[in-house]
């Protein structure tokens, strides 16, 4: 099996690129809807949560208390403590179910993550590709997509890792300023490619 990275700023078309890859027969762990289901389903990190930012994490009937930790991360400026609790987690999670997607016979695994790149490159992937594009082109798909304001994408944007701050640690960098229809092509092109790896 092949393990792959794909990483990108917000509005980059990491999620487009990796669709393509579904489609061809990989399998894709977006890392964001995957963290969300777990903070909502496994018990050691709901425990961390929960002893963390106490009881009012979670609600009454288990589910967790989505508004209460956004105001306590974002609000408070909690976001790294919330994330130093979920990513080891995230990604052990990950790992194992590349593990059992490797003993099920998959041969192209994909996780899918923004922040993929921020330490540097994790060591158990084969192959890393980079996605970039202008920022006006990021501001507008991101507005148009989340129907939000160009200032509340802008400051997201600039939380984030600049391109050059983590293009050495890319195997293939993917530019993506033209159409859907010229990223998709180029994700199918290199898809093939990297089932040569196989």
């Amino acid at each position: 099996m092949v393990r792959v990275g794909v990483a990108g700023g917000i509005g980059s078309g990491k999620t487009t690129f990796c669709k393509v890859w579904q489609e061809l027969g990989a399998f894709v762990v977006f890392a964001d809807d995957f963290a969300k289901q777990l903070m909502a389903t496994d018990p050691e990190l709901i425990q961390a949560i929960r002893h963390t930012f106490g009881k009012s994490s979670y609600l009454e009937d288990g589910t967790l208390n989505r508004k209460f930790l956004a105001d306590e991360a974002f609000s408070k400026g909690r976001v790294e403590e919330l994330n130093n609790i979920v990513h080891p987690i995230l990604w052990k999670r990950i790992d194992e179910l590349s593990d059992q997607k490797e003993r099920e016979g998959i041969q192209v695994f994909v996780k899918e993550a923004a922040l993929l790149l921020d330490h540097g490159r994790p060591k158990n992937l084969d192959v890393v590709i980079l996605l970039e594009a202008d920022s006006p082109n990021r501001i507008e798909r991101v507005v148009n997509r989340d129907k939000t304001s160009e200032e509340l994408v802008f400051d997201r944007i600039s939380k984030q890792k600049t391109i050059d701050e983590v293009r050495e640690f890319a195997d293939h960098i993917v530019t993506n300023n033209g159409s859907i229809a010229e990223l998709k092509e180029k994700a199918r092109i290199l898809f093939t490619d990297t089932k040569k790896k196989l």
